[in-house]
């Protein structure tokens, strides 16, 4: 099949090695950028660990900080992986969202053992600081970067849907599923499958397509198997 890929670069990059060994096709669409913010060390005072709702947030916070001695708590596979990569040895993956997050943390610590620090983007919703607020724990957020939308599509993206070249699009988020939509108004997408990471990604989808499928679990792994 080929198949969409709207990740930013960084990451679309390795979805596309991915899904070569699969034997399918990529086009890359990054429908996201991700621009790091420069500045000094976040405060680390009376951190017990670090909660990491992506890999940017490890991205940006390396680039801010020499330590690797704090505990990362990453919210999938993909944090995780990008967390060790960095040079984290403690690491836990609650292999899910953030809800899945702050169910896991409670289970991994206590609020008694100090403050968590949640690097994030300025567009990260306060969910899981919600959640852990009301499990008692002490939540910093430290926004080290923003991801801001492509203003158009890209020309091979524009083209291979004009043409009917694509089979399938993945969406990781219900922001990039919005984005697509927008910028594919007046395009032909009613032959094209819709894989999408979450039933909240899949309910951003406003255009027509074949098919809408949602991963059985907001990970990578889960999304790509529906490709099988």
């Amino acid at each position: 099949m080929h198949v969409l890929v709207t990740r930013p670069v960084e990451d679309g990059e390795e979805i596309a090695a991915r899904l070569a060994e699969m034997g399918h096709t990529a086009l890359l669409a990054p429908l996201l950028s991700t621009h790091f913010s420069d500045g000094p060390e976040p405060d680390l005072r009376d951190v017990q660990a670090i909660l990491a709702t992506s890999a940017n947030g490890i991205r940006a916070l390396i680039r801010r900080t020499a330590r690797r001695d704090l505990p990362i708590f990453a919210v999938g596979p993909q944090t995780t992986q990008e967390a060790r990569q960095a040079g984290f040895t403690d690491i836990r993956n609650a292999d899910g969202d953030a809800r899945a997050l702050a169910e896991a943390t409670s289970r991994w610590t206590s609020p008694d053992k100090g403050v968590l620090l949640h690097v994030c983007g300025e567009e990260a919703p306060g969910t899981l600081a919600d959640d852990l607020d009301a499990r008692g724990f002490s939540v910093r957020r430290a926004v080290l970067y923003r991801v801001e939308a492509a203003p158009v599509l890209p020309p091979a993206a524009r083209a291979g849907l004009s043409q009917g070249a694509l089979d399938a699009a993945l969406f990781f988020s219900p922001r990039s599923a919005r984005i697509f939509c927008g910028l594919a108004q007046g395009l032909p997408t009613q032959k094209l499958i819709a894989l999408c990471i979450s039933p909240v990604t899949a309910k951003a989808l406003s255009l027509a397509f074949s098919e809408v499928r949602t991963a059985p679990a907001p990970n990578q792994a889960a999304l790509l198997a529906l490709l099988q």
